[in-house]
């Protein structure tokens, strides 16, 4: 950043504040990682102190805060399309994991990350959530390319890649949270699975260092109504009353898919804070089910998106993935009126940061809050004429006209190129992985 402040000046500004203002003829001004203030435009102009800051006019263009992915599995990316048009169980047991067994270390991570990071930033995402393995190497990458993240301090009971049993794995979870504690941009998360890959013994200990460290705890839960099935068959309850059992529904869980709810467990979510992650294209394409939308928005329970990983979605468009979740709220319900524009941008961006712990810094546009910040081009074809742009963000914007990106006030995209990624390089080290793989699929 070449001057002390940089000044943007949109066409609207979309503040996803309390108040979700849409406000014409302001700027933002940004200086180091923060929001110093929102002024109107011809007040800019005005004063002295901002004579030799740099300004970015947007004069087609809605500046919101960036988006907020609240479940991803960064780097499996690199598995895009090696298992599609499969159920979850089928897809899971015979072909992820056994693909992941073989070809998961430190260098797919790495390279798989970096493939997302450049796919998040170019789609207008600037902070994920992640669940997956080294977390670590998720970390340093995520803070080398200037991406905010929440990184998923995975808990299995079986051994991997990355752990040998569910001791090992919070061994090296508490150790991963330690090491990270002075990046900027990185912060931590407990991330078990799901109920039925975890036992009681583990999720115990993870309700305990969740209270203790005050860390959120990211989980699959009744993501398929199978599962909910087998959890009942094998132990009599339903995983969320398991959950519930074991001090793990509080406000600290985010709860992932949720396709399989009744009524009782909607009201223990109300009653108990739990945030709800809603994957509205990876439930629609392993064919998981529902989530509830609709209803749990009327209980006031916090609703967040997020993509999946691109092997089950296939890709970490929230955009597309905000459409999806407006249009399959109002069929499941019949209610035309559900999930509308106003709420959809919230779930995909101050619902996340809410759920993340990280409220009080992005998710808005707000004086003191950190500049994660997008500009959306509204000039395409695709968005003419321009009535309401919120509901051109949600209905018409594809995410190609993200035109640029700032996560703490450093521009990451300008002007439809990335800043700090190459582009040529990291499709290069894609396709050599798909070379490999694909040999034994």
């Amino acid at each position: 950043m070449n001057s002390k402040y940089q000044i943007l000046k949109p066409k609207w500004l979309l503040t996803v504040s309390p108040d979700f203002e849409l406000l014409t003829d302001y700027a933002v001004v940004i200086k180091g990682d923060r929001i110093q203030s929102l002024l109107p435009a011809a007040e800019v102009r005005e004063q002295e102190e901002f004579n030799h800051a740099e300004m970015i006019e947007l004069a087609n263009h809605v500046l919101m805060p960036g988006l907020v992915n609240s479940h991803t599995h960064a780097s499996m990316s690199l598995f895009r399309g090696i298992a599609d048009d499969l159920p979850l169980m089928d897809w899971l047991n015979h072909h992820i994991w056994p693909a992941e067994s073989q070809w998961v270390d430190s260098q797919f991570i790495a390279d798989g990350f970096q493939l997302t990071a450049a796919e998040m930033i170019r789609s207008g995402t600037t902070c994920f959530n992640d669940m997956y393995f080294y977390p670590d190497v998720v970390a340093r990458e995520a803070q080398n390319v200037g991406i905010r993240a929440v990184v998923g301090l995975i808990v299995l009971d079986f051994p991997s890649m990355w752990a040998k049993d569910a001791d090992d794995y919070l061994h090296k979870a508490l150790a991963v949270h330690d090491e990270i504690k002075e990046f900027s941009l990185v912060s931590s998360c407990f991330a078990p699975h799901a109920p039925y890959t975890v036992s009681d013994g583990p999720l115990e200990k993870i309700a305990m260092y969740s209270n203790e460290l005050d860390l959120p705890v990211h989980m699959h839960i009744h993501e398929t109504a199978r599962e909910v099935a087998e959890a009942v068959k094998n132990s009599g309850l339903r995983p969320l009353e398991r959950l519930d059992q074991l001090n793990l529904l509080n406000p600290n869980l985010i709860a992932v898919h949720m396709t399989e709810l009744n009524a009782f467990e909607i009201d223990r979510l109300t009653e108990t804070g739990v945030h709800v992650s809603h994957c509205p294209q990876s439930n629609l394409k392993l064919a998981s089910g529902m989530c509830p939308v609709a209803e749990l928005q009327e209980r006031g329970i916090n609703l967040c998106l997020g993509t999946d990983g691109a092997a089950s979605n296939n890709d970490h468009d929230m955009f597309a993935e905000m459409k999806s979740a407006a249009l399959l709220a109002k069929g499941v319900s019949g209610n035309a009126s559900a999930c509308d524009a106003k709420q959809t941008i919230q779930m995909a961006t101050i619902n996340g940061a809410k759920a993340l712990g990280l409220g009080d810094s992005i998710g808005s546009i707000e004086v003191g809050k950190q500049a994660d910040l997008i500009a959306v081009n509204l000039s395409r074809l695709n968005t003419q004429p321009v009535y309401d742009p919120a509901a051109q963000l949600v209905y018409a914007v594809n995410s190609q006209q993200v035109s640029h990106v700032w996560i703490a006030g450093d521009c990451q995209m300008r002007d439809y190129r990335l800043c700090n990624l190459d582009e040529d390089a990291i499709i290069r080290r894609a396709q050599s992985w798909a070379d490999k793989v694909s040999k034994t699929q």
